[in-house]
């Protein structure tokens, strides 16, 4: 959302809660195992790294953390749903990213000097995050190259997917940087038609689009109309994304 934020009226304190054993399959912790950051290590490391971590629970709307706040952690989401947003210097709220379940976030501080939160991470309904120590990952990674290893294809992969949504942001127009977003949500890109569901409010993809949400509204509205999306609710399907790229071009 393009819109004046009062951010520091909306900061809570986290609420926490009890830390799970990674063998707890109810403790949302399982998928911790297949992350890139997580994967290489041993049972013991693992283990160890959890017990020093904390489990956190979000109500909705409640902030994580605060943009340039120092950062001694990063975050495992196990339930719900992030966003993550700047304030620029006149208080405008922009939209960077979305974060689900089974990703990880804020992890460029492991290797951060100074280490400082870049924005605001909010929870966009209620959810709980795992808050993992940087200094005891860092140890972990000191400790054995294999580790370090991991880590730096996991920030490789990042960098690659960062460069993709800068290439879709530069795009000068608004109904074109929309479709590309879009085709980015199916499953297999331009290759596949089907369903697909808004990360965000639809007020939010627009900020994260760098558009107003009138103008997004608009533009769906368009494409509707012209058969090429169904819209329902937060979830739209698109039967043939071969010929909405065509009118992007």
């Amino acid at each position: 959302m393009v819109a004046m934020q009062s951010a520091e009226t909306r900061y809570a304190k986290p609420i926490m809660v009890a830390i799970n054993t990674l063998t707890d399959d109810e403790g949302g912790l399982q998928p911790l195992r297949s992350h890139a950051l997580f994967k290489t290590l041993s049972n013991v490391d693992l283990e160890n790294l959890i017990l020093q971590s904390r489990r956190l629970r979000l109500g909705h709307h409640q902030l994580l953390y605060r943009q340039d706040m120092p950062a001694h952690h990063f975050f495992f989401v196990i339930s719900g749903r992030l966003r993550l947003y700047r304030l620029d210097s006149s208080g405008i709220d922009r939209t960077l990213d979305s974060i689900a379940p089974g990703d990880c976030f804020a992890e460029v501080m492991i290797y951060a000097d100074p280490a400082r939160y870049a924005c605001y991470a909010e929870a966009l309904k209620s959810s709980e995050v795992l808050m993992i120590p940087v200094k005891a990952y860092q140890e972990l990674l000191d400790s054995k190259p294999e580790y370090a290893s991991a880590a730096l294809r996991h920030y490789a992969m990042r960098a690659v997917s960062r460069f993709h949504d800068l290439e879709i942001m530069t795009v000068q127009n608004a109904r074109d940087r929309l479709i590309r977003y879009l085709i980015d949500l199916l499953p297999n890109g331009v290759a596949e038609g089907g369903e697909v569901e808004l990360p965000l409010p639809k007020c939010l993809v627009a900020s994260r689009l760098a558009m107003q949400p009138e103008t997004f509204s608009r533009i769906l509205a368009d494409l509707k109309s012209n058969g090429l999306v169904r819209v329902n609710r937060s979830k739209l399907f698109i039967s043939d994304p071969k010929r909405l790229i065509e009118i992007s071009q």
